[in-house]
Parts: structure tokens; sequence; C-alpha cells
């Protein structure tokens, strides 16, 4: 799925810094088709162990604007990812070749997806407890699949659906 070793490091101040420079080429090209370029994923949540990668979501407000967004962030660098996300309604773009590496993503406003994505970042933030539960098993998933992206989303995966459905 990804280039080499899959590594968790420590909360890095700076990721919401980089998302702010995201947000901005990412506006500059989609303009009013952007309902909102959320920052999403562990980067998002301070103090939070991840993947030294910036998670970003533009929000268009319905399927059509969809194709049109990705259309105009090809302009500033972006191209379809081709990497399957596994992830109906979540269309992945990779970054411009002179940028830090970072994932965006494109996704319709209130669809599951989008909703499922920012209640658990919400999620993180506001629980400790869950917070410390997905930084532990990120940590041990990472170690285990160190050379293996697919077989850590996959187990991360399981994590976040246990932790959004509470049990």
């Amino acid at each position: 799925m990804d280039d080499g070793q899959l590594l968790v490091v420590e909360y890095d101040p700076e990721w919401p810094l980089e998302f702010g420079r995201i947000r901005a080429r990412a506006l500059a090209a989609v303009g009013g088709l952007a309902v909102a370029v959320e920052h999403v994923g562990s980067t998002a949540v301070v103090g939070m162990p991840a993947k030294p990668i910036v998670d970003a979501d533009v929000v268009v407000g319905d399927e059509r604007d969809v194709a049109r967004a990705v259309d105009a962030l090809a302009t500033v660098g972006y191209r379809r990812d081709g990497r399957d996300v596994h992830v109906a309604g979540l269309t992945a773009l990779r970054w411009p070749r002179d940028e830090r590496r970072h994932h965006l993503y494109v996704v319709v406003e209130e669809s599951p997806v989008q909703r499922d994505r920012i209640r658990f970042r919400e999620l993180l933030r506001g629980s400790r407890a869950a917070a410390a539960e997905y930084a532990r098993a990120k940590r041990e998933l990472a170690a285990r699949h160190a050379d293996d992206w697919a077989a850590y989303a996959a187990a991360k995966d399981a994590v976040v659906e246990r932790l959004l459905s509470g049990s």
C-alpha cells in the first residue's frame, strides 16, 4: 500500500502547521467546491503518537463534486493515488512531488465515511482512555506489521471499529 517501513512516532507539534499548509493549498485549488478541509487521523489529536504523515479530507457537497475537486487538485500537483484504500466514498490522492509526504482524500459531506472519520477524531480528542488504548494498539501493530502497511491498516481498522462502537 505505501512505501517504506511503517513507523509510529511521538506527537509532533509541527503536524497542525503542516495541516494548515495542506489546507491552504487545497482550498486555493478547489475554492467553493470545498465545504471544509478537515485534519483527520492521529496527527489531528494533540499528544497522539502517529505515523508522521498528516491526513486531510477535502469535504465536498455531493458526489458530483468529487471528480471536479480531484481535477482541481491536480492543478496544484495532486494525482489519483491508485491505492485501494478499501473505504467506500474515500478518494485518495497522492501528494505533490515538491511537498512533504501527506495523505489527501476527497469525501462527500455527511457520507458515512466522513461522519465516521470526524466522529473518531472527536472520540480521541475527548476521551483519554480511548486515545491511550488506540495509541497502545498503534504501537503494537506497527511493531508487528512494520513492513506490511496493508496488514497494519486492517488490524488498526478493527480497533477503530471497536472504539467507535463503544465495546
